[in-house]
């Protein structure tokens, strides 16, 4: 199971949809000796009872675990699950190809701005309409005082659902200067971001695509896992709160983002070298972790578990 956030309910989530079938996976898995790895995943503490057993039973039973941030180790470790000989690896998109040097880039002045059909996450389904109205309605000023200043905005998603607050924004924003990708897969979000002089992202993947690539970004953060990521890029100071979007801030923090772009580009490239050396131990450890028949000299089998669920 590689990366994402198998281990959290941030966004809305129930338990017998996706946190069941990973129980069932990791229990046939352990019934018939098939080895089920949970590598570079995302976890939070999770308050629903019955979610928070089925991803802890879950992670109990896996032959193989890390994490793609020591946030989610510990929240792990809270929930009740032995993490001791658990690994802390950068996220598994950060192995992935960018662009090559050539590709074109978008028109001068271009920012990408990631949407979502936001309503906050399991905890906040009382004030959903709320969060999502505010969310919106700040999202979309932020892209009208960016026409204003004669920008081009291309508008990204990362689910289905998000084409809602895209068309929202296109209608209220009626301008040529607004127009909306249709990136089907990561390596297109690639494209996009790598194209762009600056990206504004919510959807954690979104944001990963466009550090990946290295373009200066500012986070609207839903979750932990969000600063956590920015932090460790070196882009700590540039988040802004999903919940709460005031765009008035917003575009203050933007424009800071832009003055430091030349200096944030080098930063990230230098993050980006050190991410990839991290992830080729990841590898290596994994390789010996799941196939101990090909042994590796410098990164012994790791043991198996013999958690109880």
């Amino acid at each position: 199971m590689p990366g994402m956030g198998v281990l959290e309910a941030t966004l809305p989530l129930r338990p017998w949809g996706f946190p069941y079938s990973l129980f069932l996976l990791c229990a046939t898995g352990r019934l018939f000796g098939t080895k089920v790895a949970l590598v570079g995943v995302g976890a939070a503490a999770i308050r629903d009872r019955a979610t928070r057993a089925l991803v802890r039973r879950s992670a109990r039973l896996a032959a193989y675990r890390s994490y793609r941030d020591t946030l989610s180790r510990d929240a792990m470790r809270e929930m009740g699950v032995d993490t001791a000989r658990d690994p802390v690896h950068p996220d598994l998109a950060f192995a992935l190809p960018t662009p090559p040097a050539g590709t074109p880039s978008g028109p001068p002045g271009l920012v990408c701005v990631g949407v979502m059909d936001f309503h906050g996450g399991n905890d906040d389904r009382a004030r959903a309409e709320e969060i999502h109205r505010r969310y919106l309605d700040g999202t979309t000023r932020f892209v009208r005082a960016l026409v204003e200043d004669g920008r081009p905005v291309r508008l990204l998603t990362g689910d289905a659902c998000d084409a809602s607050a895209v068309a929202a924004i296109l209608d209220a924003v009626d301008s040529p200067l607004v127009t909306a990708a249709e990136a089907a897969s990561l390596a297109d979000l690639m494209r996009e971001t790598a194209a762009a002089d600056t990206v504004v992202a919510t959807r954690y993947h979104n944001l990963v695509c466009a550090l990946r690539t290295g373009t200066p970004t500012l986070a609207l953060t839903y979750a932990a896992k969000s600063d956590a990521l920015m932090d460790r890029m070196g882009l700590g100071a540039y988040c802004h709160p999903a919940r709460e979007v005031d765009a008035d801030r917003l575009l203050e923090r933007f424009r800071a983002l832009e003055k430091r772009s030349a200096e944030l580009r080098q930063t990230l490239a230098e993050r980006n070298r050190l991410t990839a050396r991290q992830l080729r131990k990841q590898f290596t450890a994994l390789t010996a972790a799941l196939f101990p028949a090909h042994d590796h000299p410098d990164h012994p089998p790791a043991r198996t578990r013999q958690e109880t669920p």
